[in-house]
């Protein structure tokens, strides 16, 4: 049945009429960043997780704190070290001397959303205590599975690897992740005002709850409705189909690339792709949405072996190369 897309439309400027009220609110306290805005809108409205990378002090927490404070939700931050245990997250079992038996005691893993700051400071056990969590949004603590809110969301912090005191993510842990955002300096107009902002020994970093967690999960329903046209899924195929066998199309990055993206990369990619068109008020996906989407959705997914680094060629030239040389629908 053909759908119409006058009405779609229609509906989508009605359930997305809380975005720029919660833009708003994230700007009284975040300078610029829209790009990164714009990234934690589309995580919220397809229940994804997102990784923050950049060095210390870009306001990456601040980020994730300001989102938290405009939403009706419980939020929860781990401060990942090298001691933290999964128990810590995750919850264990407690010993009743009263009655011989042991029970569960939850941990604070069990909220709405979750900031996981500086996750690469801990070791890969405490790090793949997550995957359980991120991917079927339910946590096992000894024989008994519990799940978690809806929604449930996990927003981690890095700083770059080739820091002192930092553990690279697993893989499978990395795949978890709808997007790895790359948070970069602001310029220099936006710094003059982050300086008029903060630059008290008390700044105000609050922001008001402007909506409830039902407006959101409407919009996520909303925004499964959004069309992609053959040709545009044939596009996202081809993208991530020519990260695993690059070297066909691209001669020049032959060696260069230890593991392609995974089919959750193409379904992640256009999931994404249908929430940055929510986001514009439109009906349907374009090419530029998946184009504007594809570093941020593949740059953790695509793997460069050791060659690669010693050349200095990492995977968002790679993905640079897959879109110049792919035919856009």
């Amino acid at each position: 049945m053909p759908v119409d897309t006058d009405e779609l439309k229609s509906r989508i400027a009605e359930k997305s009429a809380w975005v720029p009220l919660v833009r708003n609110e994230i700007h009284r306290v975040i300078v610029g960043q829209e790009g990164l805005v714009d990234r934690v809108f589309i995580a919220l409205l397809t229940n994804g997780h997102v990784l923050l990378e950049g060095v210390p002090g870009l306001a990456k927490t601040l980020m994730v704190k300001a989102l938290a404070g405009t939403m009706s939700v419980s939020f929860k931050r781990f401060q990942f070290t090298p001691d933290l245990l999964p128990a810590d997250l995750l919850g264990t079992l407690i010993y009743s001397p009263h009655d011989g038996s042991f029970k569960p005691k939850l941990g604070p893993i069990f909220a709405n959303l979750i900031l996981a700051d500086e996750i690469n400071r801990s070791p890969a056990k405490v790090q793949s205590a997550l995957l359980e969590a991120m991917q079927e949004r339910q946590v096992t603590i000894g024989d008994t599975t519990y799940k978690l809110p809806d929604p449930f969301m996990v927003m981690a912090t890095q700083n770059p690897i080739d820091q002192e005191g930092t553990y690279q993510l697993p893989e499978a842990q990395l795949d978890r992740f709808l997007l790895k955002i790359r948070v970069d300096y602001p310029e220099k107009a936006e710094e003059r005002q982050i300086l008029d902002l903060m630059s008290t020994s008390s700044p105000k970093v609050d922001t008001a709850q402007v909506v409830e967690t039902a407006q959101v999960i409407e919009g996520r329903a909303l925004v499964n409705e959004i069309l992609i046209a053959d040709p545009v899924k044939d596009y996202i195929v081809e993208i991530v189909h020519t990260s695993r066998n690059a070297a066909e199309l691209l001669p020049e990055v032959k060696n260069l690339i230890r593991c392609g993206a995974s089919p959750r990369g193409t379904i992640n990619l256009a999931l994404a792709s249908r929430a940055l068109a929510f986001l514009a008020g439109r009906a349907y996906v374009t090419p530029q949405d998946v184009k504007d989407l594809a570093h941020d959705v593949l740059r953790h997914r695509i793997l460069v072996t050791y060659e690669a680094e010693a050349e200095g060629v990492n995977s968002q030239q790679i993905i640079d190369l897959i879109l110049s040389k792919v035919p856009v629908p």
